[in-house]
């Protein structure tokens, strides 16, 4: 398929084509079940089942710890070394993930202290998410563009857990049935990636710590812990918030819509994901070639979101109703709206490529940490009065400040702002690269 193209190109192209296929994948089945599970259990227990999601998910960042792209990088860089850059992240992770699901169990309890069955289903799931520290092993196959590895083992728990829920929807399960199913796909998943790294020939016996590269690891990453807590902000606090002023069916409508105008994340991801070592590969290039490879990435983030977000604005009527029915009608307001925040997620993701490899993971902490205060102060204004619709407009307007206008300010990160207005206004393919 790919042989017209230079054997380290063609390599790219298979890793993505791996990554896509993992990713359709679950977003199909994912659709399907997942609007079999929305209809099942109704807007309010649809709503629990999403408000325990998004505050593990407010957590998450902490136990990553901000180690992706920085062991990714160490990885590409310096693969000799990976015994020792696995083995002590693998630790850190681990530590990380322990003390951020006692974390999370205790802020639950303090927010719901009447609410018995959302502390336990969020402590389920907490428990469930700790088992993430095992990533570490997906950082070394897309570090090597070999993520056939971590598709094989991901599908294998996806399909078991999605055939379980199937079988839990007519077995007329309750609301912690599919939370247990949650937590269990995350252990497994963990168990699979170690099972994945044996198998492809390197022994996780081998794996070493040394402190001082954890010392170094944290001292790259804590920019990126910050980031990512802001980040994670303003992608679920809109559920947290809303389930605290408005209830939880209010959350129930407002994340079938997320769903739906999130499903397609996964593109600009996997693509970055599988470029980000030849972005890296380019600064040694010369400026020239890796400035070319930022502004096509940019272009292409651009064009595909673009593709996506106008035919949904149009048909989100429509999308609402066949998919979840008529008890969800007002999520098609929400979609609607929520929709164009993909435009600038897309460009952001991108934008952290460049700011990891020039190193100016600080900067990226501080345009994140502005989009989430404006998240939360636009949710507090708006939602009281505009529910679901506020929260979605609040996102989309964060992400707009954090992803992209944030980058204007800085001298450090202007630069990158014209390329990307350049993308976002399609003249980033005509002009020239410098």
């Amino acid at each position: 398929m790919f042989k017209s193209f230079s054997p380290y190109l063609q390599k790219i192209l298979g890793n993505t084509a791996w990554l896509f296929s993992e990713k359709i994948l679950q977003m199909v089945l994912g659709l399907l079940v997942g609007v079999w599970v929305a209809r099942y259990l109704g807007p309010a227990d649809f709503g629990l089942y999403n408000y325990v999601l998004a505050m593990v998910g407010l957590f998450a960042p902490l136990a990553k710890l901000g180690l992706d792209n920085i062991i990714v990088r160490d990885l590409a860089q310096d693969s000799e070394q990976k015994q020792e850059i696995l083995g002590t992240g693998f630790v850190l992770k681990a530590i990380a993930s322990s003390l951020t699901t006692l974390l999370v169990v205790a802020v639950v309890f303090f927010l719901k202290p009447e609410e018995q069955q959302t502390q336990i289903l969020v402590g389920i799931y907490a428990l469930g998410s700790a088992f993430r520290a095992m990533d570490v092993v997906e950082y070394w196959f897309q570090s090597q563009i070999a993520s056939k590895y971590v598709v094989w083992t991901r599908n294998a728990v996806y399909l078991s857990m999605t055939a379980l829920k199937v079988v839990m929807i007519q077995a007329q399960a309750s609301l912690m049935a599919f939370i247990i199913i949650l937590a269990l796909e995350q252990a497994l998943t963990g168990i699979g990636l170690a099972i994945a790294y044996q198998r492809s020939g390197e022994p996780l016996q081998q794996w070493r710590i040394r402190w001082q590269r954890a010392k170094q690891l944290l001292k790259d990453s804590w920019p990126l812990i910050l980031s990512g807590i802001v980040i994670i902000i303003y992608m679920r606090i809109d559920q947290v918030m809303l389930a605290q002023m408005q209830g939880a069916e209010s959350v129930g409508i407002y994340s079938a819509a997320v769903k739906i105008s999130e499903l397609w994340y996964f593109i600009p991801i996997s693509i970055i994901n599988s470029i980000f070592p030849a972005v890296v590969q380019g600064k040694t290039l010369g400026e020239t070639v890796y400035l070319k490879r930022i502004q096509k990435m940019f272009n292409l983030m651009a064009v595909i979101s673009y593709a996506v977000a106008i035919p949904i604005t149009v048909l989100s009527p429509w999308v609402v109703n066949i998919l979840y029915g008529p008890n969800y009608g007002a999520a098609a307001t929400v979609l609607t709206i929520h929709i164009w925040a993909g435009v600038f997620v897309s460009s952001g993701v991108a934008r952290e490529t460049w700011l990891t490899t020039e190193g100016l993971m600080t900067l990226s902490a501080v345009m994140t940490a502005l989009g989430a205060a404006v998240n939360v102060g636009l949710n507090l204004l708006l939602i009281p009065d505009y529910g679901g619709a506020g929260a979605a407009i609040a996102t989309v307007i964060a992400q707009i400040i954090a992803a992209y206008l944030a980058g204007v300010f800085l001298p450090q990160t202007r630069m990158i702002f014209w390329r990307q207005t350049q993308a976002l206004f399609l003249v980033g393919w005509r002009l020239p690269s410098r």
